[in-house]
């Protein structure tokens, strides 16, 4: 099924455990569909939720992911917001590259969501969180 332009699409998931990353990807992936974003797409919307909803876990303990839709010029897209009330990320630009990582992963995350998605922003300000701004647009129209 595929939404209408003027369909309002919202979803929130309160992320604190692994389960929640789980649901998280899961919404993700229904809403991308619902969207009528191809399947490879719908992949690459599920993991880039998966990398941040698994930085709030891991850093964060508490956070939340808005998941919505959206369209500009006759295209849609899927929005896709984390954010946490966390320590924050001390050096945005650093946190962005390839191997950097201030905890045991491989520092890929934020780096591989950023290469993903069409639109990424980061907003962190140190111990007062870090919001993250995805945005993929439908290669459909």
């Amino acid at each position: 099924m595929s939404a209408e332009p003027g369909d309002v699409m919202e979803v929130r998931v309160v992320v604190r455990r692994d389960v929640d990353i789980v649901l998280a990807c899961q919404k993700g992936r229904a809403l991308a569909e619902r969207l009528g974003m191809s399947g490879n797409d719908q992949v690459v919307v599920v993991i880039a939720i998966s990398e941040v909803a698994r930085n709030i876990v891991n850093y964060a303990d508490r956070g939340e992911i808005v998941l919505s839709a959206f369209g500009k010029n006759g295209r849609r897209g899927i929005s896709i917001v984390a954010r946490d009330e966390g320590p924050g990320i001390l050096d945005v630009e650093r946190a962005l590259q390839d191997g950097y990582s201030t905890g045991s992963g491989l520092g890929l995350g934020l780096a591989g969501a950023k290469r993903l998605m069409d639109e990424f922003r980061v907003l962190s300000q140190p111990g007062r969180g870090t919001t993250i701004v995805m945005k993929k647009w439908s290669r459909h129209g």
